[in-house]
């Protein structure tokens, strides 16, 4: 007696389908998984046409992604570290950039939304004020019931002021469902959700993906700011350095020489009022010391470099002071203070 095995004869679309995909994975450098739930077929077509240039995706079984995987095993080591996210509705993404700049696209390209009630938000969510459009009626116990202060105005409902209706990790209520759509509030973005990518032999999961590009940008210019004060320190030839470097070279010097009582042109301003100071200064303090001289010393500050004036305007300053202050005063007032 013979026994008579039926064979299930495979369909032949899912023969080509399995093909395709081994093809697809031999084909590119970088093979992704992500996660289609709550994806609304039109959003998911958005994404699509705004990616093509970058990113192949497709829609296929995860039994048939199984087959394609083992398939080429051989030339794509490490690949079967996919299968362990083959679970749920996937959308199957294969391209040649990095998995970082993949991610990064993804997120992108992400469409704000309606909340609906049960869906869990992953920020702040704030009702701002201002007028809702929204004639008085039964929905205002809904405000009251959510704790949103409102007041009525023009004959409409208006939002007294800004307030916060959920925090990140809330779950949103029918009635603020409710609410966030009639005042047009999209809280949640849809959009293709990455779980893994692969490249290269390598396995990476989302949170692996995700950068913080500005503190990268932040950490950048610091590390730049570190260098160039490093290399000013000590005086590396670069064209870069060597202007701040020639610069701090010349305050120094600048320094030195008005400490040294050095005259030159350049110096002789800084220096002369340096000890004007010091002659301020010893002045004040005498006539605390010693009120009986009689001594009065107003205060005043150390000669600093004016703007560039006009020729004309320069000579009549000039003239002015000659008029103003003559030789004699000048040796009676040093008679006074000094005795």
């Amino acid at each position: 007696m013979s026994v008579l095995r039926r064979v299930r004869k495979i369909p032949e679309w899912k023969i080509k389908e399995v093909e395709f995909l081994a093809d697809l994975l031999r084909k590119y450098y970088v093979v992704a998984i992500a996660d289609l739930t709550k994806l609304p077929t039109a959003q998911l077509q958005q994404i699509r046409k705004a990616l093509r240039k970058k990113v192949f995706m497709r829609v296929s079984k995860n039994t048939l992604m199984r087959i394609a995987i083992d398939k080429v095993l051989n030339e794509k080591p490490g690949l079967e570290k996919l299968k362990e996210y083959l679970e749920g509705s996937n959308i199957f993404l294969f391209t040649n950039i990095n998995p970082f700049e993949l991610y990064m696209l993804l997120e992108k390209y992400k469409i704000p939304t309606y909340a609906k009630p049960g869906d869990v938000v992953d920020r702040e969510v704030v009702i701002p004020a201002g007028n809702t459009g929204i004639p008085p009626g039964p929905i205002l116990s809904t405000f009251g019931k959510l704790k949103i202060p409102t007041k009525i105005q023009e004959g409409t409902i208006w939002i007294a002021k800004d307030t916060v209706v959920a925090k990140p990790g809330d779950k949103i209520s029918p009635e603020l469902a409710s609410i966030l759509q009639k005042l047009d509030i999209k809280p949640l973005e849809v959009g293709v959700k990455l779980k893994v990518a692969y490249a290269d032999g390598l396995v990476f999961k989302a949170e692996d993906l995700k950068l913080d590009l500005e503190k990268y940008r932040s950490d950048i210019a610091e590390a730049y700011l570190n260098a160039l004060k490093l290399g000013v320190e000590v005086a590396f030839p670069e064209p870069e350095i060597l202007k701040p470097t020639i610069t701090k070279a010349y305050i120094s010097a600048l320094a030195v020489a008005v400490e040294a009582a050095f005259i030159t042109d350049e110096t002789a301003e800084y220096v002369l009022a340096k000890y004007i100071g010091i002659a301020y200064a010893l002045a004040s303090q005498i006539s605390q010391l010693a009120p009986e001289l009689g001594l009065e010393v107003a205060p005043v500050q150390a000669p600093q470099a004016k703007p560039e004036e006009k020729e004309e305007e320069k000579k009549e300053e000039e003239e002015e002071k000659k008029e103003e202050v003559t030789e004699e005063e000048i040796a009676a007032g040093l008679e006074s203070l000094f005795g």
